[in-house]
């Protein structure tokens, strides 16, 4: 008679792929079960869409279709801003309920809880994104349909980046929630203004200028418009991916650090 011994054959063997597809459902059920948020992120945008815009129509002079082709673009990469910079306050109220430390003890690869998080921006964004140009359309703006189609990449792989550092951010600050909102407050208006993304910056003083040109967000929003215009293989269109691209890179090694440290 042989002894036998038991092999670990049940055991649950962390898979990255596997366990960041797990964590991007698990988040995105929430917003299947209840897709009204979705709209009512909308309210903001659509503010600024109907009562911004006819500002810039009249102290500008250009027709309606013109000033929209150069503003709806800079509504579609706010929609990013905002939401994606807020997006770690969820994260905050898992770890004020406890229900962060719970995921933190299953058999799931550290770094999956903040990719999958990262990616389950991108689901909100495409959908708000083609809403306001749905909206927008019988207005007179169009937009060339490869130019939408990376467009829309770009402006995935922006909210992958600043999503991951709003969950980096949410991580260092944890239960402080006003440390939360007071840093994404300071950080967030100063980031639009100096976008370009609301107004104009060529007669904005040189200082402005100067630090509009080190602002990720204001080559996003300059290959947003040249994308929406067909000009596909412009320089603006490779500086928005560059800044884009580090920006997801910068994010996803900071949130990533932050969450294989966070106990």
């Amino acid at each position: 008679m042989t002894a036998t011994t038991a092999r670990p054959d049940t055991a649950v063997r962390p898979h990255a792929a596997r366990d960041t597809w797990h964590v991007l459902t698990r988040e995105l059920r929430p917003v299947v079960r209840d897709p009204f948020t979705l709209i009512f992120s909308l309210v903001q945008p659509l503010v600024f869409l109907g009562l911004f815009a006819p500002l810039l129509i009249g102290t500008s002079g250009t027709p309606t279709s013109e000033t929209l082709q150069w503003f709806v673009p800079g509504v579609l990469v706010m929609i990013v801003l905002f939401g994606t910079g807020a997006t770690g306050s969820n994260l905050q109220y898992e770890m004020m309920t406890g229900s962060h430390e719970r995921t933190l003890v299953a058999p799931l690869v550290r770094s999956s809880l903040l990719v999958g998080r990262a990616l389950k921006e991108i689901v909100p964004i495409l959908v708000q994104a083609l809403l306001i140009v749905l909206i927008a359309w019988p207005f007179g703006f169009s937009t060339h349909p490869i130019g939408l189609a990376v467009g829309l990449a770009l402006l995935a792989v922006f909210g992958v980046g600043l999503g991951s550092l709003s969950y980096a951010l949410a991580l260092a600050t944890r239960d402080r929630e006003w440390l939360f909102w007071g840093v994404q407050q300071t950080l967030i208006f100063p980031l639009l203004i100096l976008s370009g993304m609301l107004l104009p910056l060529d007669a904005a003083p040189g200082w402005m200028r100067a630090v509009a040109t080190v602002n990720p967000i204001n080559w996003v929003v300059q290959a947003e418009r040249a994308l929406f215009a067909g000009d596909v293989g412009s320089g603006p269109v490779l500086w928005g991916w560059v800044a884009a691209l580090a920006l997801a890179a910068v994010g996803l090694a900071v949130g990533i650090r932050a969450m294989r440290r966070s106990s």
